[in-house]
């Protein structure tokens, strides 16, 4: 699995596990992700498609490096999905 793919099944894996936001985001924090059994399968390196997700403004969260533990409770928020009409097209 490459590195796109990846993060698109964290997308989906933080929609199902997250709360919706009223802007369109979701949350979660990392805690429930890493100790989650379906994302344990899916993800070898959960830390490493977070912050691949995060270079590519997919996803924010605070810090650079999560713990398990030490960081469970820190807050990851998916970005709303930009509509078709959020697109400047240039010509």
């Amino acid at each position: 699995m490459n590195v796109e793919e990846e993060v698109g099944r964290l997308k989906e894996e933080i929609q199902r596990l997250g709360k919706p936001q009223p802007d369109g985001s979701y949350k979660v924090t990392f805690g429930v992700l890493f100790h989650d059994d379906r994302c344990a399968n899916i993800f070898e390196a959960l830390v490493g498609t977070l912050r691949a997700a995060k270079k590519r403004k997919v996803l924010t969260y605070d810090g650079e490096l999560l713990l398990q533990g030490v960081h469970d409770n820190v807050e990851i928020i998916l970005k709303p999905e930009a509509t078709a009409s959020d697109a400047v097209v240039k010509s």
